[in-house]
């Protein structure tokens, strides 16, 4: 939906008052969940970058403690990655000065129900 353009003009206003004063501005994209999103990323790259080559001095140094050490630290880093990832695309849904509220996932219709709306919608058709 569209803008009008009374609100597109308080957008521009917010955002020209943004401009003015850097430390709100920072204080807004440091709540921003993409913003820490990527820094949680950037956080998994690093360990999983530390996690391959604690592995492979393991490897090298012949003690096979400190290879599985650097496995288990990769996978963990993988695993943290994949969790930002995954929570970046999912809505959250934020109330100001009260309690916070998330959307429950609606079930996904099953493949036997799509093929009976289809149906449905066949026969309406006609």
């Amino acid at each position: 939906m569209p803008l009008s353009e009374h609100e597109q003009r308080l957008f521009e206003e917010i955002e020209r008052s943004l401009a003015d004063d850097p430390k709100f501005a920072s204080a807004v994209r440091a709540s921003d969940p993409g913003y820490r999103s990527r820094r949680r990323l950037v956080a998994a790259g690093g360990l999983l970058v530390i996690g391959l080559a604690l592995l492979i001095y393991g490897a090298v140094s012949k003690i096979p403690l400190l290879g599985v050490a650097g496995f288990v630290v990769m996978l963990g880093s993988a695993a943290y990655g994949l969790q930002s990832q995954r929570r970046a695309h999912r809505p959250e849904l934020r109330a100001v000065g009260g309690q916070a509220s998330r959307r429950t996932r609606t079930r996904k219709s099953s493949f036997v129900d799509r093929l009976e709306e289809r149906w449905r919608r066949r026969m309406d058709d006609r």
